[in-house]
């Protein structure tokens, strides 16, 4: 980073924001051209596909057919057999389950349950289950199906050059050579795909039904109601209203949250930088000490210090004071501010340590030639330091975000369970993830948390995503190497 670099002057950031809004037509007008563009393109994609099919070797039509023919009519016997039992396969579980499991999935049952007549009924949520699991194995089986395809072509090539066709040993050791990275990571997706994908989708899928406590205590199917979960969050109701003063709330709570620890880490990492501070591993022993013990206890800590009978009311009353209910019903803001303060002591620690050890890398030269020129120490920290230290901890900086937008345990442990009036099954400090917890576990609204969920997931991703590419970490990659 060059000194002209340092002190290169920017607009004021009133005609920063205002350029920004400007331009807002001409980006949107600009996606759309591109979009245009794009699908204009798709006519041409599909014929050039169709060219390829009509054009394609016979071993190739045959294995677009039948996995494994065409690696068989070019005398790689074991590949292609292997091929053909994995097609034989997914076909058996389609006649025997899967086919099925896609019809229930649109149905949900038909069947409902009657325990005075001794009724099971259909389980509509295991049917969306199985069906979802259905869609998802089909998916595997076409990606399968067309790496298929690209490996009968790829030795259709091979052959055509002279070459012998490869043995099973040669492809196998090529699995775990030129291929490893694709053997390596087979599993890994496999349990993506089970342990994180399937749920995902059969949650989002849950936003679109009227699943809930009614429904499972009855035994009653479940029913597909498209967007009406979501038409109830963004009514005027009380679930409406209740949820846009927790989405604000929830916004101003992970703004400050992180403003708080991120520049008070780099406060006492600045301040314990300093050539005149002495001692300073025992001075940064201390806070690494509240981050390492478990955040629960220090939350049950905090809940019992400010308690009715903690000692903070304790020496109020000492004094002459009155006691305050600091985490009542009526104590919306006096809660908020001790969530922010315990969130800060649980925080700032890890904050400091990244601070550090970023600050040990900056060029001393840089300052010296800011002082030269002049600069004070608040326009080195400007110019210098922040640019430096925001560029390094962007991604963590809305890492820290998205934890604090999502921050379950802090009020579930300072004030979880209370519901204040004019809110629907929540308080005036309950996040997003907080109401979400209470409507679907306490409460057994599961459609409605799945739709909340959805939500918080467009929310938080689209946030992320604005913010690192507006970031210098992503626009000026090069300035600091």
């Amino acid at each position: 980073m060059t000194e002209n670099e340092v002190y290169h002057g920017k607009p004021p950031i009133g005609a920063r924001i205002g350029a920004y809004f400007k331009a807002i037509p001409e980006r949107v007008g600009g996606s759309f051209k591109r979009l245009g563009a794009k699908l204009a393109k798709v006519p041409s994609g599909v014929a050039d596909r169709g060219r390829y099919i009509k054009n394609a070797p016979r071993p190739v039509k045959a294995s677009m057919c039948l996995m494994g023919v065409g690696q068989i009519m070019q005398k790689q016997v074991i590949k292609g057999i292997l091929f053909l039992l994995m097609f034989a396969g997914y076909i058996v579980y389609m006649v025997l389950a899967g086919g099925k499991a896609m019809y229930n999935f649109f149905s949900l049952g038909v069947i409902p349950a009657n325990p005075w007549l001794n009724i099971k009924g259909d389980n509509s949520v295991i049917m969306m289950l199985l069906g979802t699991l259905a869609f998802i194995i089909t998916g595997f089986f076409i990606a399968v199906h067309l790496a298929n395809i690209r490996d009968a072509q790829r030795t259709f090539d091979y052959v055509g050059r002279g070459n012998p066709p490869p043995t099973f040993r040669q492809s196998f050791a090529s699995m775990f050579d030129k291929y490893f990275y694709v053997t390596a990571l087979v599993l890994p997706i496999v349990g993506v795909f089970v342990f994180n994908i399937l749920p995902i989708v059969f949650m989002i899928f849950l936003a679109f039904t009227d699943y809930s406590g009614n429904i499972v205590l009855s035994g009653s199917l479940v029913s597909w109601i498209g967007f009406k979960n979501f038409g109830q969050l963004f009514s005027t109701g009380s679930i409406g209203s209740t949820f846009v003063k927790i989405l604000g709330w929830n916004l101003l709570w992970a703004v400050m949250s992180t403003f708080l620890n991120y520049f008070g880490g780099l406060g006492i990492a600045l301040l314990l930088n300093k050539k005149v501070v002495k001692c300073k591993k025992i001075w940064r022993a201390f806070p690494v000490l509240a981050y390492a013990v478990p955040g629960f206890i220090t939350l049950l800590a905090f809940k019992f210090m400010f308690s009715n009978q903690g000692p903070i009311n304790y020496y109020i009353e000492l004094f002459g004071g009155t006691g305050k209910l600091f985490f009542g019903i009526d104590s919306k803001w006096s809660a908020r501010i001790i969530g922010w303060l315990v969130n800060a002591w649980l925080s700032i620690p890890s904050s400091m340590l990244l601070a550090t050890g970023i600050l040990a890398n900056l060029n001393p030269d840089l300052y010296e030639a800011a002082r030269i020129d002049g600069a004070s120490p608040w326009t080195q920290f400007v110019k210098i330091t922040l640019p430096f230290v925001i560029f390094a901890t962007t991604p963590v900086l809305i890492g820290q975000f998205m934890g604090n937008f999502n921050n379950f345990g802090v009020f579930y442990f300072l004030r979880g369970g209370l519901i204040c009036d004019g809110y629907f099954l929540a308080s005036d400090t309950d996040l997003l993830i907080n109401w979400l917890y209470s409507l679907s576990i306490d409460n057994k609204y599961y459609s409605l948390g799945a739709a909340i969920s959805i939500i918080i997931f467009i929310i938080a991703a689209v946030i992320s995503l604005f913010v690192y590419v507006k970031s210098p970490s992503y626009k000026k990659e090069d300035m600091y190497r």
